[in-house]
């Protein structure tokens, strides 16, 4: 890499220019969830997983809320507080793992990148989908982040609409018993997210640091396939395994190691808030711990809303970030740490602080 184009990477940072949200208007409880279970009638959800209700798209009648009508109302959601207007937008990159239109069939072509770019009016724009598991969002973030740097785009729209929901409810009519590997499935909620990201302007918007790592020895620990018994979508994970401290312990031990190759430490980031992969509260809690013990530092506050939604797959991240803002949690001028934890194993950190994105 030459020293000229090092100099602009290291300038051209980017930052979150605006951020939106779709959610369900649908709640299920969770007692309401588990009256749906066929053959388990002792799980006590709640004290498992912290989830006390989700968002449920409806997929059924004349508009269903399928992903692409969930990401492009997120996108919408997004460029209404954005500076920019549609036709403005360089790229648009699509992070969903559910790719539904109508409520139920999976698209492929056209991509939903194209598809969401025309239906909010940025036809010009670049269009591209990336899948990554859970880290679906992240990784679409991380692309758009090195092209702004790289001066291949001023700005794009980074979106995600997940309908996931039908996975927790083939595990609810066919798992057996606690241990079974659908259980993971039980803990999934509906909904969307959108940021803008364009060049950043000064240190009060600025994203300082984003990466990420893939350890794909592990990637059969977490996988979504045609059920095993009925042919329904369903996703088998491997909980025990996927969730041992030594797998939780890739974060920080990633995360560690690149701070220490420019001479710092976690300790001394100065991070407001961080923002873990909204799995359940316990693991929220657990992944938090493991880093603090391998960092030997204090953690910052946790933004959490597993409670409320659930784990809602590629948007989970975002939609923490957009809840917290829209209720005022976060000061102007936090700085922000959210931690992707995904299938494949996908880990890494995204380091951010914010002063002007609203909701």
């Amino acid at each position: 890499m030459s020293e000229y184009f090092k100099r602009v990477f290291m300038e051209n940072k980017s930052r979150l220019e605006a951020i939106g949200a779709y959610l369900p208007p649908a709640t299920m409880s969770t007692p309401e969830f588990l009256a749906r279970m066929d053959k388990v009638s002792d799980l006590d959800l709640f004290k498992i997983t912290g989830i006390t209700e989700r968002r449920v798209a409806d997929d059924a009648g004349e508009n269903p809320e399928d992903c692409l009508m969930m990401a492009v109302s997120a996108a919408h959601a997004a460029l209404d507080r954005s500076r920019y207007a549609p036709e403005e937008i360089d790229i648009v990159i699509s992070c969903s793992i559910t790719r539904t239109t109508d409520g139920r069939s999976f698209q492929f072509e056209p991509s939903f990148a194209h598809r969401i770019a025309k239906e909010i009016g940025a036809e010009a724009a670049i269009h591209f989908d990336v899948t990554n598991a859970c880290a679906g969002m992240m990784t679409g973030v991380y692309l758009l982040d090195r092209m702004i740097r790289s001066g291949e785009v001023r700005n794009g729209l980074v979106v995600s609409g997940e309908h996931i929901t039908p996975v927790a409810f083939t595990a609810a009519r066919e798992m057996e018993h606690s241990r079974d590997p659908q259980f993971a499935s039980l803990s999934i909620g509906d909904s969307a997210a959108a940021v803008v990201v364009d060049r950043a302007t000064d240190d009060g918007d600025v994203i300082h640091d984003i990466e990420l790592m893939t350890c794909s020895e592990y990637s059969h620990l977490c996988l979504v396939t045609p059920s095993d018994d009925t042919g329904d979508l369903a996703m088998y994970t491997d909980n025990r395994e996927m969730h041992s401290e030594d797998r939780l312990a890739l974060w920080p031990t990633f995360h560690g190691d690149r701070l220490a190759e420019s001479g710092r430490r976690f300790a001394d980031e100065g991070y407001d808030f961080i923002v873990q992969h909204q799995v359940s509260d316990r693991f929220v809690e657990f992944v938090t711990e493991v880093g603090g013990r391998m960092f030997g530092a204090q953690m910052p506050q946790t933004l959490a809303i597993v409670d409320q939604f659930a784990n809602t797959a590629t948007t989970s991240h975002y939609l923490v970030l957009y809840r917290a803002l829209a209720e005022g949690r976060i000061p102007k001028g936090s700085k922000l740490l959210l931690v992707p934890a995904a299938s494949g194993v996908v880990t890494g950190f995204l380091s951010v602080t914010i002063s002007s994105l609203e909701v």
